[in-house]
């Protein structure tokens, strides 16, 4: 299950890009030290703060936004905000308050003009999670910084600007707000894959890229509720018998079959991103998996 993801009107994504352009680097005075990265089943939590306020959020690199609930927003006494419909990987669409200049600071970055979205956070928060959030961090923080994550090790925060990435370099592919890297399935060719630290799941295949692929013929399907923002839905799911990334591959895996027209191939998650120390650079549209070992 997911959270993302999270798409806006056209004109209103627009709006978005536009004000994240202007947001790409880190304020000066802020603190290249890495923070804590808390995990908690299969989602990923840091201490963040929204205007100077402190708040834990839930981390989520496929959220094209930061994400806040009404009542954060009324606790920080933004402003109204424009309107607009929310579409993530959840039964409905939602409507969202979009409201300008806000400043997000997390994992050591700073982002000191960002627009964000009031959204109800309610369902996500009782159904994937199991406690109250009041806020999701999008992908500003990666926007502005290049990252280092290290799901085992419980960090997140900005690489020295000397220090060379490890691991093997994938190239990333962005398309509708979202980040893309290449996997192969079952030893076919490349597809390419959703970047998502919000996705619990590890592993979600659109249904036309299983179809295309012949994943769906003669192997066992289950059926659950999955989904994040916008509600639950049913969604089928089958095992993987291989799947293999910056040179490692995982046997026996499950994977979650989106039905959703305009889904990407794949979505990588939590489940398979955990057995990598990960660097990011997003402004350059790269990143790079140091196998952990096992």
């Amino acid at each position: 299950m997911t959270l993302t993801p999270f798409l806006l009107s056209v004109h209103r994504r627009r709006v978005l890009l536009a004000a994240a352009a202007l947001a790409m680097a880190p304020a000066a005075g802020a603190s290249p030290a890495p923070g804590p990265l808390i995990r908690r089943g299969d989602r990923l939590f840091l201490a963040a703060k929204i205007n100077g306020v402190g708040v834990e959020g839930l981390l989520d690199s496929a959220a094209e936004t930061s994400l806040l609930s009404p009542a954060l927003a009324t606790r920080l006494s933004l402003g109204a905000g424009d309107q607009a419909q929310a579409h993530g990987s959840g039964a409905s669409a939602m409507t969202a308050r979009l409201v300008p200049h806000v400043r997000i600071a997390a994992a050591g970055v700073e982002v000191a003009d960002a627009t964000v979205a009031v959204i109800d956070l309610a369902d996500v928060s009782r159904r994937l999670v199991g406690r109250p959030i009041d806020l999701v961090v999008g992908r500003e923080i990666f926007d502005a910084a290049r990252l280092f994550v290290d799901i085992g090790g419980g960090t997140i925060g900005p690489l020295a600007p000397a220090a060379p990435p490890k691991g093997v370099e994938l190239p990333l592919i962005e398309e509708r707000g979202l980040m893309l890297l290449p996997v192969s399935v079952e030893g076919g060719a490349p597809v390419s894959a959703e970047f998502d630290l919000g996705n619990g799941t590890g592993v979600i295949l659109s249904r036309r890229f299983a179809r295309q692929a012949g994943l769906l013929d003669g192997r066992p399907v289950t059926t659950a509720l999955g989904g994040g923002l916008g509600g639950a839905k049913p969604r089928r799911s089958i095992v993987l018998k291989r799947l293999s990334l910056a040179g490692r591959s995982f046997a026996n895996l499950r994977a979650d079959i989106d039905d959703a027209p305009d889904a990407h191939d794949a979505n990588i998650g939590v489940g398979v991103l955990q057995h990598f120390r990960i660097t990011t650079d997003f402004a350059h549209k790269k990143l790079w998996l140091e196998a952990v070992q096992p």
